[in-house]
């Protein structure tokens, strides 16, 4: 199997992007995941990183970076199967134009749309920050529909077998929220509502790798309700998918509870776990690994075993930890940090003073000489004393290989 490379353009006109300890994008003959891209461009005046004009204006600017990169790896719009546009809490109310734009750009192209609704990006300014993921042809379009409003239906089939749904929300197909003012319903209505997509495309939800929520503080203290819920609908197939949860402080929709983001695979699922023996009664897991693909759960600088935060206050240490314990996952599934394609990194407002440290810890642990990570940074709400909080999606080649 072709191993990913980084997708250097000859002409990019935003910013130097080598100086950066993350890729463009990484991409194989067939397969590409393009970083998350908000406008930011380099001001020679000032010597900073700006972001100018109101949505339409970025939106265009991001879609005119991925256009770019995407030639560099021979590829076009028509190849994306999955857009994840990250759209800050001031951006929300001009999202319609983001969508405008976007189908523009699309020409009748229409990939799974996935939006998480984040406080603020690692640029102020910017109201949206854009990341795709493509397979040579658009991959596979196993369902689609009317995506304008938060009921989606589109479901694609991506790179060795992964099946990407829409942001699952509690709300019906007339656009009404559903179940208001009850969390935990609303989250199993969010989930019933992926097992109704994936049934219509022959899976379920024993086939989910991945699900990622986000709420807000305001029902953190019955979050673990929902642990009964993931319990009774998820890991039917004998393995519990990767799961991370998220603090926002909104999200889509008044009335919105929770939302959630969830992906799936064709191929048997294999559990993954360095020895933590808590994830034993937890309904989720490290790691999963299905085809030649490890999925992984959501990490923060948390002590494996009482979960208790460690290093309180310090986003470096953090960032250490947490990326050791990403480490001990790859380990455990037979491959390093040569495998590693996708990170997402969720700061708190609080750690950015020190966030630029952050970069020396990655450079040192996941960087070799010629190959950079991908990476993609936003601000959110998590627990009081983790300023930094990890989700990971990884590609490993020869995975399969190495562990059976």
């Amino acid at each position: 199997m072709s191993k990913f490379k980084a997708i250097e353009p000859s002409v990019y006109p935003w910013y130097k992007y080598s100086d950066y300890t993350f890729s463009l994008g990484l991409a194989t003959e067939t397969d590409a995941f393009i970083s998350g891209h908000t406008a930011s461009t380099f001001n020679a005046e000032t010597g900073r990183m700006i972001v100018v004009g109101g949505m339409t204006d970025q939106v265009n600017t991001a879609y005119d970076k991925i256009e770019c990169i995407l030639e560099a790896a021979g590829m076009t719009f028509t190849d994306i199967t999955r857009v994840v546009e990250n759209v800050t809490v001031s951006g929300l109310p001009h999202y319609a134009e983001a969508q405008a734009v976007r189908i523009a750009r699309f020409n009748g192209h229409t990939p799974t749309i996935t939006t998480v609704l984040v406080d603020a990006l690692l640029r102020p300014e910017a109201f949206i920050e854009i990341e795709v993921y493509t397979t040579k042809g658009g991959g596979k379009k196993l369902n689609s529909g009317d995506d304008l409003n938060w009921a989606r239906n589109t479901v694609t089939e991506g790179h060795d077998g992964s099946v990407f749904l829409p942001t699952l929300l509690p709300i019906d197909k007339d656009g009404n929220v559903v179940h208001e003012g009850d969390f935990v319903a609303q989250y199993r209505y969010c989930l019933e509502r992926g097992g109704e997509l994936l049934s219509q495309v022959g899976l379920s939800l024993d086939n989910a790798v991945t699900t990622y929520d986000y709420s807000m503080p305001e029902t953190r203290t019955i979050y673990g309700k929902t642990s009964r819920v993931r319990k009774e609908l998820l890991g039917g197939a004998g393995v519990f998918p990767g799961a991370g949860g998220i603090l926002m402080s909104q999200l889509h929709k008044p009335g919105v509870l929770v939302a959630i983001d969830l992906v799936a695979s064709r191929y048997p699922l294999k559990g993954v776990n360095p020895g933590w023996k808590r994830y034993d009664t937890l309904s989720y897991t490290p790691g999963v690994i299905a085809g030649k693909t490890l999925y992984m759960s959501g990490f923060a600088s948390l002590d494996m075993e009482t979960q208790e935060a460690t290093h309180a206050g310090d986003i470096v240490a953090q960032a250490q930890s947490t990326y050791e314990a990403i480490l001990l996952v790859l380990k455990e599934a037979g491959v390093g940090p040569e495998a590693l394609v996708n990170t997402i990194e969720y700061v708190v407002p609080e750690g950015l003073k020190e966030y630029r440290g952050v970069a020396k810890v990655r450079e040192n642990l996941l960087t070799k000489p010629g190959r950079h990570r991908l990476v993609r940074s936003v601000i959110h709400y998590c627990d009081q004393n983790s300023c930094l909080k990890y989700f990971r999606w990884r590609y490993c080649h020869d995975l399969v290989d190495r562990c059976n």
